[in-house]
């Protein structure tokens, strides 16, 4: 038992984090947890959707820096935030209750842990505990940021009409990007060719730059998004007041 735990408790940790900083417009905890459980059906149409596509390649054309380039940004990275978009477009997004632009990043990481955590569970479960504590510190707080830069912008989307599209695919876009960077460097490491020319700790070292990298922008992200919630707050109590 104690290695499921291990393999829920960063999920659920980071969800708990990100729902306490909503301090000014609490979301109703139907939702959160509607939103989280929708993370995790996610996995399952992405699965279907990257086996089907892998199956289309040979072997031998993944094992190419090309190929690995091709898996990690296309057949993995976009697949994964698109099945996760869907679930916070057609849930979340459209309730009354989204109504702040930092619900986007609430609702975004709810959906982004859920999808994360039963992906942690497959793994931690195949490959032991070793790999749930490097996953701990590693894909987990990956998964966060990519959700954070989606829900970013999902939340200006909500608020700007005639830019709303826009702002939705540009927010799929940079969570593709670091995604799909953070993958490609991992992946890389599995890839004899490639490590006959350079050294497994680089790209190691590559994927956690894009990290670091994913969590300062995300940071960035959360106190701009809350620096709004509070305006917003404060313009409406002083309304209220008059």
């Amino acid at each position: 038992m104690n290695w499921l735990v291990l393999a829920i408790a960063p999920g659920i940790a980071i969800s708990l984090y990100i729902i306490f900083k909503d301090q000014y417009n609490i979301e109703p905890r139907r939702q959160l947890i509607t939103s989280f459980l929708l993370g995790i059906v996610a996995i399952f149409p992405a699965l279907l959707i990257e086996n089907a596509l892998t199956h289309w390649a040979s072997d031998v054309f993944f094992k190419t820096i090309q190929g690995v380039g091709i898996k990690a940004f296309f057949l993995v990275a976009l697949v994964e935030e698109l099945c996760k978009f869907y679930m916070l477009r057609y849930y979340a997004y459209r309730r009354p209750e989204f109504d702040e632009p930092f619900d986007g990043i609430v609702y975004a990481v709810m959906v982004g842990m859920g999808f994360a955590t039963l992906e942690n569970i497959f793994y931690v479960y195949q490959y032991g505990v070793t790999t749930g504590i490097i996953r701990m510190f590693m894909a987990i707080p990956a998964h966060a940021t990519f959700a954070i830069m989606l829900g970013y912008f999902m939340g200006k989307a909500r608020f700007s009409p005639e830019k709303e599209k826009q702002l939705m695919r540009t927010g799929i876009f940079w969570a593709v990007v670091f995604h799909g960077s953070y993958d490609f460097f991992l992946m890389l490491q599995e890839n004899q060719l490639v490590l006959q020319y350079t050294s497994g700790l680089l790209l190691f070292v590559g994927a956690l730059i894009s990290l670091m990298t994913g969590i300062l922008l995300s940071h960035k992200a959360i106190k701009e998004h809350l620096n709004l919630s509070m305006q917003q707050n404060q313009n409406n109590t002083t309304y209220d007041e008059y």
